[in-house]
């Protein structure tokens, strides 16, 4: 049986690490990254999207008005994007991978083709979970960048600098988050 880091041990470990990251450098978040990474390959089919700009503050502007936001930051981090913020995306899938063989996952289980409680549910399908996968990150995305900020800035970094629409986010996530995971995994299923 692989072994696991008590839930008390992680969370004290968890919120170290937040609190280290907001004051040596900034809140954690995600997914800026993903709208920098989607403007990085837009820059390289359209180079006029971000423009040098002396008059703004940043010093790079863009026609389309979300990356021209905030004074023309967005623009600026697609412009020159290695940044702490991408390190950490990076970091969080080598970290992840790192976690799953220090479990002792050994890396042919990485290719397992789904969850028990997936399988058990929607069946073996590979193309129904990938589908299904695709389209349930799709919308956590458009709904983070709808909200301003994902899981980690709001819920996680928000949280913990008691800021409002931090709660907001989390008690919005939890009050659709549980329903829908009930209406999905409901056991009444795994009887019929």
């Amino acid at each position: 049986m692989p072994k696991t880091l008590p839930w008390l041990a992680g969370g004290i470990l968890l919120g170290a690490v937040f609190f280290l990251s907001v004051f040596l450098i900034k809140p954690i978040g995600v997914s800026t990254e993903f709208v920098i990474t989607d403007g990085i390959i837009w820059n390289a089919v359209n180079p006029d999207i971000v423009i040098a700009d002396e008059a703004s503050k940043s010093g790079y502007s863009s026609p389309n008005a979300y990356l021209n936001s905030s004074d023309g930051k967005m623009a600026k981090a697609i412009e020159n994007p290695v940044s702490y913020g991408m390190l950490f995306v990076a970091s969080l899938m080598v970290g992840a991978f790192l976690s799953s063989l220090l479990k002792g996952d050994k890396p042919e289980g990485l290719q397992k083709s789904m969850p028990e409680v997936w399988a058990s549910r929607f069946g073996e399908s590979k193309m129904k979970r990938y589908v299904a996968s695709f389209a349930a990150g799709f919308i956590v995305l458009f709904g983070a960048r709808l909200a301003g900020g994902c899981t980690s800035g709001h819920m996680m970094s928000g949280i913990m600098q008691m800021s409002v629409s931090g709660f907001m986010f989390a008690a919005g996530a939890f009050a659709v988050g549980i329903p829908l995971a009930i209406i999905l995994f409901n056991k009444k299923h795994d009887t019929e």
